[in-house]
């Protein structure tokens, strides 16, 4: 692939090891369209290089893994009616990705953030680390599998408190629950999860990318994608929708009447 990224998304080739960094540290690592797009083509060029047989997906700065969308972009989008036309390969990051990822969160990783760990395989993360899915409390859901995702890696009490509380959860919280594999300091983050890589790339690739295929396909997660897109419609398109984004904007506390 001869693919042209934005400047913030980087992409770089260490041996067998592709590492994908978000770059955009002066707004919390949000997200727009072109972030969106430029990681899923970082991860497809990951999948499609026959010497990448791993990638690394981690983000610049010390605050923030990523904050979500830009809710610069995305509020006036939702506040004129228009339920975010993002292509759906935007909202289910990584599906068709078998090769193994590995994500070195650095800081906030919430709402879409959270939703592009989930995509991810093995989770690494630094001990300020947070984790949080704060859609509702703005009259919205969460939309890239989360749903069918999060209650198939971790307990369902806890992604049901994630899901509907709002709440954010620390690092160690976070591996109590199994949604991260191991904590570690901030400065040893990115070698930690660098060191994982060239020990994995000792493996044979094409096992691995096997065994992951075997795991993911088994889930049948498609089913899942298509109930979440279409329920998630009726809320994009309610009032509440509308209502959360402009509070947030007008920094007031929202007005919701569940409909």
């Amino acid at each position: 692939m001869n693919v042209a990224y934005p400047p913030t998304v980087k992409f770089e080739k260490k041996d067998h090891v592709g590492v994908v960094t978000i770059n955009r540290p002066e707004q919390m690592n949000s997200l727009d369209m072109d972030m969106l797009l430029g990681i899923e083509d970082a991860m497809m060029e990951v999948q499609s290089d026959d010497d990448l047989w791993i990638g690394v997906l981690t983000a610049s700065g010390d605050k923030a893994f990523s904050s979500g969308l830009d809710l610069k972009v995305a509020a006036p989008l939702l506040t004129s009616g228009d339920p975010l036309g993002f292509p759906d390969i935007t909202k289910r990051q990584f599906s068709d990705v078998y090769k193994p990822i590995i994500c070195a969160v650095n800081g906030f990783c919430i709402a879409g953030g959270l939703e592009m760990l989930l995509g991810t395989d093995i989770r690494i993360a630094a001990e300020h680390a947070t984790f949080g899915l704060g859609e509702v409390k703005m009259g919205l859901v969460p939309l890239g599998g989360t749903h069918i995702r999060m209650p198939r890696q971790i307990p369902w009490a806890i992604s049901m408190e994630l899901l509907l509380t709002g709440k954010n959860i620390d690092a160690q919280r976070a591996f109590e629950v199994g949604l991260i594999n191991q904590v570690v300091p901030f400065d040893e983050l990115l070698p930690t999860a660098m060191t994982l890589a060239d020990k994995m790339c000792r493996n044979g690739p094409l096992a691995m990318r096997t065994a992951k295929e075997i795991a993911v396909r088994a889930l049948d997660l498609e089913p899942g994608f298509v109930l979440e897109k279409s329920l998630g419609q009726r809320v994009l398109n309610s009032a509440d929708a509308k209502e959360g984004p402009l509070a947030f904007t007008e920094k007031r506390r929202p007005t919701f009447t569940g409909k």
